[in-house]
């Protein structure tokens, strides 16, 4: 079995459009050939507290 190098950053192939590739929804062709990634987009909500 290949070991992973885990130290390597993610990367995305040149000219891909970040945000309108990733948040696209999977067709029901790809997702009838299993074609497709689950995706949980996790964000963090900072509110100032107002302590008075």
């Amino acid at each position: 079995m290949k070991k992973r190098n885990h130290d390597q950053e993610p990367t995305i192939a040149p000219g891909m459009d970040d945000a309108e590739e990733l948040d696209r929804e999977a067709t029901n062709e790809e997702i009838e050939n299993g074609e497709y990634t689950s995706v949980t987009t996790l964000s963090w909500d900072e509110v100032e507290s107002n302590d008075d």
